[in-house]
């Protein structure tokens, strides 16, 4: 498996590009924005995109997934049903974050808790982890010991609870009880700003890190 960061929209959020490495076929995992910048990344790198992967429904994860899933012909698929209250939403979410309005779409597919994803010779396992939206979903490589985490968990942070239907005690349950269980060693591409390794939050993360739960 491979993979590539390609920060978009004005929040610097982190969409992927990631890929089977013997067959090259690849998925745009939170494409939002900016759909240019991510097809010329996938044919400077020679990946053909077969889906496009959504951890949850905050427009800057999704803004710029209906006009690839114009332009590309491919399934849409994520996040949890629970965040259909977002997808429904995307124009309103422009008009209050200042963004272009964005192509309307609705999911190919919802995810639910322990699902597979395969990508080429590439699978994937989805955990639901909901607080920072109802229908957050993750996306963990454990072959290649590898997360796609969106705003549930970030070097030094968590993701923000303040907005409508968000839950910080689901949050802190699933980060402790859903990610911190798939092991120290695993790497971790949050939705903005730097990987980190779950091993490393619970060692200093100041919100969840084990000291914090005795």
């Amino acid at each position: 498996m491979d993979f590539t960061l390609i920060p978009v929209t004005p929040f610097a959020q982190n969409c992927t590009l990631v890929w089977c490495s013997q067959t090259r076929q690849g998925a745009l995992i939170d494409p939002g924005g900016e759909p240019d910048k991510l097809l010329a990344k996938a044919q400077e790198l020679g990946v053909t995109i077969s889906a496009i992967w959504l951890t949850h429904g905050h427009l800057d994860h999704v803004g710029a997934t209906g006009e690839l899933k114009n332009r590309l012909g491919v399934p849409v698929i994520g996040p949890h049903k629970d965040d259909d209250f977002w997808l429904s939403r995307l124009e309103d979410q422009a008009r209050m974050f200042g963004f272009p309005e964005p192509v309307p779409f609705s999911p190919d597919r919802y995810l639910e808790q322990g699902d597979i994803l395969t990508l080429g010779e590439e699978t994937f396992e989805v955990l639901h982890c909901p607080g920072h939206t109802p229908g957050h979903v993750v996306l963990f490589n454990p072959k290649a010991q590898w997360a796609q985490v969106g705003d549930v968990l970030f070097k030094g942070s968590i993701g923000r609870t303040d907005f409508p239907m968000g839950n910080h005690q689901q949050l802190l349950d699933a980060i402790r009880h859903r990610l911190f269980p798939l092991g120290d060693q695993v790497r971790f591409v949050p939705g903005h700003g730097p990987m980190s390794t779950l091993g490393e939050e619970r060692r200093s993360n100041p919100f969840v890190a084990d000291h914090r739960f005795g």
